[in-house]
């Protein structure tokens, strides 16, 4: 497997899961007993052998630093595997995190340290099951610069979620945030849309270029999508 680096967006206030959110960040939120929402992300790349994972962290991060430290250690004479949560340091200014692209960009030094040639930016509040090496082959195979994860949804759901537009080959047309109506369905099932996860797998370079010119756009919301 080509070298891979991971980088999990933990830091959401999950402001609509009060008041289990008021104490903790929501991918800090428990489940299921001693689990939290977090492990459901952690847990694919871990079966998927991919064990190179910061955790970028921010709000009320102190219960998910913990559960990180007491729930996923590796072995110390591991080289080269670990999963280190990442706390906000405005490292390249007086300010947090503006969105997720900011997160990312804010910690491009730790790319560079590790030096991957892709970059998996995956979300750490979902609940789903996934072999993540199915998503590198995918990329792999069709020599993509981003891969964006999605599930089918029916078309009167589409006004919940962000929608992906592909071709009949599936490279990415466009992209819609919670469209009001007329959205772009799966091509050959006009009954369901594309709705993204929010987890994508980048190539490296394109991926640093794309985020220097993002932080220098002022008008930029700074998200992925």
């Amino acid at each position: 497997m080509s070298n891979v680096l991971t980088m999990i967006l933990a830091g959401g206030e999950g402001a609509r899961l009060k008041p289990l959110t008021a104490v903790r960040t929501k991918p800090a939120v428990p489940f299921g007993g001693n689990y939290r929402i977090i492990d459901f992300v952690l847990s694919n790349f871990v079966n998927s052998g991919l064990l190179k994972i910061f955790v970028l962290t921010q709000f009320k991060s102190h219960s998910l630093m913990q559960h990180l430290r007491e729930g996923w250690r590796f072995s110390s004479g591991i080289v080269k595997q670990f999963i280190d949560p990442v706390p906000a340091q405005m490292r390249t200014g007086k300010k947090w995190y503006e969105g997720t692209a900011d997160a990312i960009f804010q910690n491009m030094n730790l790319i560079d340290d590790e030096d991957p040639d892709q970059v998996c930016i995956f979300g750490g509040d979902h609940i789903y099951r996934m072999d993540i090496r199915q998503m590198l082959k995918f990329h792999s195979k069709r020599q993509a610069v981003l891969t964006v994860a999605a599930i089918p949804v029916p078309v009167k759901d589409a006004h919940h979620f962000g929608i992906i537009e592909v071709d009949e080959e599936w490279r990415m047309v466009s992209f819609e945030e919670k469209p009001k109506r007329n959205p772009k369905t799966i091509p050959g099932n006009s009954d369901y849309v594309l709705a993204s996860m929010g987890n994508y797998i980048f190539e490296r370079t394109p991926l640093v270029k794309e985020l220097k010119r993002d932080a220098a756009d002022k008008k930029s919301s700074h998200d992925f999508g």
